[in-house]
């Protein structure tokens, strides 16, 4: 049994940071691990523009440990696409460093109200990122469906055409939780359509939510799956298929925000992303494929260099705290057989 591993700095290509006195909050978990993250726009009120994004970015550059683990951090920038987003607003969009559209659909998650009900209808903005080189991140869920199957329904219904109709356009279909969704992936041509996978998707099933006693803490959209779905996205996790990368989809809320009546959804991983990662894929015989998942392959999909730096995790049993300055987060209160050690530039969990 390996005693360590090294790892390139990793990347998190799906990331709630929130804003305020949260973001301050949760932001060093992340900073002092991942070398970038793809950082969500679905603030209230949202990032929209490219104006907005730039705004955003100062404020998490603001939020950075001045020296020291994090002070490198790179938050990579995304605009929330909505029904009034036009080519105009993403052009504007790219020229200011922008890399991303987040697009939710109406209702499905926390904070997307104003998200798109008719996703086709907005071809000349897909073109307009396609040209641009931005990613079309997609929330894949159709609001009105049985929640078990919003994600099986959005790859029907939508996803087809999209990908058909704009064959240069960079998607990624974000926290794939259904068989399915890793099928679709697997079984499109070309390089153009990727999926993140989150820490608690690995982990977790609708049991560990509701099978008995309610779990708010794991309580996320889209909700954990069935045995099966899992398996599958494990499998898809270790198999060192580029078109599968980490996004944490790490999203903290306060305790009372989601141990109430009508409870948040959101599972927050950053302090524990990587020593669960690590778990996983021991447990999978597959420990030599997490550099790629975490580090390889979704910066060669948003076309970055790796990260340079390297992480180093130690098989040393650690206890996660029972919460972060009133964050729960998941695996709370157990014992993990990783932790992240100090990396060649300082960084540390």
């Amino acid at each position: 049994m390996a005693e360590s591993l090294t790892l390139r700095r990793p990347d998190d290509f799906h990331l709630h940071l929130r804003d305020g006195a949260l973001l301050g909050q949760v932001l060093p978990h992340t900073a002092a691990v991942f070398g970038r993250a793809l950082v969500m726009p679905n603030l209230d009120p949202p990032v929209l523009t490219g104006a907005d994004a730039e705004r955003y970015r100062k404020e998490i550059l603001g939020a950075r440990p001045s020296d020291g683990a994090g002070s490198d951090f790179e938050p990579l920038m995304t605009i929330k696409i909505v029904p009034s987003t036009t080519p105009a607003i993403i052009r504007d969009a790219a020229a200011a460093g922008v890399v991303a559209g987040k697009l939710y659909p109406e209702g499905v998650t926390t904070n997307s109200s104003d998200g798109v009900r008719d996703v086709l209808a907005l071809g000349e903005v897909f073109a307009a990122m396609a040209e641009a080189g931005l990613v079309l991140c997609l929330h894949g869920e159709t609001p009105d469906a049985f929640c078990l199957d919003r994600e099986e329904r959005f790859l029907f219904e939508v996803l087809p055409e999209l990908a058909r109709s704009f064959p240069e356009l960079r998607i990624v279909v974000e926290h794939v939780s259904t068989a399915a969704a890793v099928d679709w992936v697997q079984h499109q041509p070309g390089a153009n359509v990727a999926a993140t996978i989150t820490v608690h998707h690995l982990l977790l099933t609708l049991d560990d939510v509701v099978g008995g006693m309610l779990s708010p803490h794991h309580f996320c959209k889209p909700v954990a799956k069935r045995p099966a779905d899992r398996a599958a996205i494990v499998a898809a996790a270790v198999s060192g298929d580029p078109r599968f990368f980490l996004g944490t989809d790490s999203a903290p809320h306060p305790r009372e925000a989601k141990e109430s009546a009508q409870g948040c959804a959101g599972v927050f991983t950053a302090p524990v992303a990587l020593p669960l990662l690590a778990t996983v894929f021991e447990e999978q015989s597959a420990l030599d494929m997490l550099d790629a998942f975490c580090s390889g392959h979704g910066a060669a999909f948003y076309g970055l260099l790796p990260n340079p730096g390297t992480l180093r995790l130690l098989r040393e049993p650690w206890t996660v705290p029972v919460d972060y300055d009133g964050v729960v987060p998941l695996n709370a209160g157990s014992t993990l057989p990783w932790r992240v050690d100090i990396d060649e530039n300082g960084a540390s969990a």
